[in-house]
């Protein structure tokens, strides 16, 4: 970037003109202007040719800006944007945008103000070229017309792959033609689940059963208005685990003697009827992948199969794990020979389930994936799980995954994989954020949990690790939510402070009731009423069991109160009322719980002692 002097204000009689006049280029060219025209009113006419004030140019000798790179030149005459595919004219498009007010994002006119961008040049391409999000739509139905409002905000931070989450045993949302009973049963559920209240969402039919689908018509308008974003979407048909909308509806897809979530993987009609499902898919989506999902399987089951079993010795298997990988093998064949490549997630590559699928790490192994030659996305839970709670307390926020991934978090991310070989660093295509929606039923909440999360892994796929500069960052995603705000897009201020953390519990622990301790004195202050708040971290189906929290002053006990509570990943918070009654400055203070484990030995989380909110 270079910073000139002066600036360049944007007319009513402003122009857009592409060269050469070409339909990618106008497609550009109209997106651009059809964004300013909410915000300035001005009728900014797109047309072919140059002398424009804004020209946007496709220069075929731009070689050295790759596929998604531009130049963007402003000027107090003019403001030019040269590329050499469309995507990167695209791309100078939404960087124009920033440099304008805020203002420019509002989807109604505004008045008073300047519409002025600062005199620079700019040459940028992107460093990774996967940059996406995924939505899972199986837990939660969201409408086509929300879906492209998340396509609309991913354009707009230059995220250019939708990883669209259809299908898992919460609910199948593919309308398959070969198979009508899989959206007209495994589309619906009778309630909303998952412990929400039902007024969360609105995704209910006359019959009042929660879900919905999206027809084939509905698949084919999202993918043309994502293509007109320059966003490629991976369409995900899991398998063969996490199957329960399909075997509700086809008991005879899963083993017989032990029904479960996972595909029966020796009976050959199962490989049919994904084959053919598989052939619909792709016919629907035109990118290069196709997810297969491949995550948590498990092969129990198929133990105590006989047809499972007879498949392993037909094919001369040593056990269950090999199966899974001839399950997924013929899988890969399927899509192999549909013209597309498989991606799936990181258990994919442990012990190559599937020889050529590109591999979505959320389990490590990412390094060894990228040395045996694997292409590797990158999607840690650590940084890219958006449905992992925002702060450490959450009475005060919606329910999440309880996981504390915050927004500084998720901008330390760095994709590259520790020591991987300079030559093998182009295996790893980049990164996305994933949105799993147990806990989020509506659109304004994806959007609150998404952003400006999403905005920090943008920059961490789209710029070189070496510009990242966090105070830098926190300054200007505090214009990035004033654009949120004025779009009308949902998001959680960053500036929402993160109170001290008192201390930290976790296994192991006995099932009796034994008493753990902490030293407060930190965070205790004055005198008065507080709050001890016990919030669960992590620990699938385990937790702490409380009886009574007290509040010792050297060693003397002066505040206690008594309940039976649970705190884990169903009942993650729970507080229990103190009085202190007196402050002594220097003496030291201890927070005790009667505390024992409730299910099973691993689990973590977090307390605070905070003073009591004024009712």
């Amino acid at each position: 970037m270079e910073i000139g002097t002066g600036q360049f204000t944007l007319e009513s009689q402003a122009r857009v003109s592409v060269m050469p006049e070409s339909k990618e280029g106008m497609a550009v060219g109209d997106y651009l202007a059809g964004h300013l025209r909410l915000a300035t009113g001005f009728p900014l006419p797109v047309g072919g040719g140059t002398g424009g004030e804004i020209n946007l140019k496709l220069d075929d000798a731009a070689k050295e800006l790759g596929a998604e790179g531009y130049e963007l030149a402003v000027t107090p005459q003019a403001v030019s944007i040269r590329a050499l595919q469309p995507a990167g004219l695209f791309y100078g498009a939404v960087t124009l945008l920033q440099l304008l007010p805020p203002e420019s994002f509002s989807t109604q006119k505004v008045h008073g103000v300047a519409w002025t961008l600062p005199c620079v040049k700019i040459v940028d391409q992107p460093r990774f070229g996967w940059r996406g999000l995924m939505l899972d739509v199986s837990r939660h139905f969201f409408t086509k017309e929300e879906v492209k409002r998340l396509l609309d905000q991913m354009a707009l931070h230059k995220l250019n792959t939708f990883h669209w989450h259809l299908t898992d045993g919460a609910g199948w949302r593919i309308e398959i033609k070969k198979y009508p009973e899989l959206t007209q049963i495994g589309a619906w559920r009778s309630g909303i689940g998952f412990g929400l209240d039902p007024k969360a969402s609105k995704a209910y039919d006359a019959k009042g059963r929660y879900g919905g689908f999206y027809t084939q018509d509905d698949i084919r308008e999202v993918v043309a208005y994502a293509k007109s974003r320059h966003i490629t979407i991976v369409p995900e048909i899991e398998m063969p685990g996490h199957s329960g909308a399909v075997l509700k509806i086809h008991p005879e897809f899963s083993c017989p003697a032990a029904p479960s979530d996972v595909y029966c993987a020796g009976n050959e009609e199962v490989y049919a009827f994904l084959d053919n499902v598989l052939s619909e898919v792709v016919v629907l989506f035109p990118g290069s992948y196709v997810h297969i999902g491949g995550d948590e399987v498990d092969r129990g089951n198929w133990k105590k199969c006989e047809h499972c079993q007879s498949r392993i010795k037909k094919e001369d298997l040593k056990d269950e794990f090999q199966l899974q990988r001839y399950f997924m093998g013929r899988i890969e064949k399927s899509i192999v020979d549909k013209g597309r490549k498989p991606i799936g997630w990181g258990e994919v590559h442990e012990g190559r389930l599937v020889a050529s699928a590109a591999v979505m790490d959320w389990i490590g192994g990412s390094k060894e994936a990228a040395e045996a030659g694997y292409e590797v996305v990158m999607t840690p839970p650590k940084y890219c799980y958006f449905d992992m709670s925002q702060t450490r307390r959450r009475q005060t926020e919606p329910i999440a995954q309880p996981a504390f991934v915050p927004l500084r978090q998720v901008y330390s991310f760095e994709p590259m994989p520790e020591k991987l070989a300079l030559e093998r660093s182009k295996y790893i295509l980049g990164t996305q954020g994933n949105i799993w929606t147990e806990f989020i039923p509506s659109m304004s909440q994806v959007e609150y949990m998404t952003f400006p999360r999403a905005a920090a892994l943008a920059e961490v796929a789209w710029s070189p690790q070496s510009t990242r500069d966090w105070k830098d960052f926190e300054q200007r995603v505090t214009v990035q939510e004033k654009r949120y705000a004025l779009a009308g897009v949902g998001f959680r201020p960053h500036a929402i402070p993160e109170p001290e953390l008192a201390g930290e519990w976790h296994g192991p622990l006995t099932n009796e009731f034994k008493a753990l301790t902490w030293d407060v004195t930190k965070v205790l202050k004055k005198s008065g009423d507080y709050t001890a708040d016990y919030t669960h971290n992590w620990g699938h189906g385990a937790g702490i069991a409380i009886r009574s929290v007290s509040l010792l002053m050297n060693g003397v006990e002066v505040a206690r109160s008594e309940r039976d509570s649970i705190v884990d990943e169903t009942h993650q918070v729970s507080a229990y009322a103190l009085k202190v009654p007196a402050f002594l400055p220097g003496a030291k203070w201890t927070l005790q719980a009667s505390v024992r484990r409730e299910g099973g030995t691993r689990f973590a989380g977090y307390f605070f002692l905070l003073p009591a909110e004024p009712e």
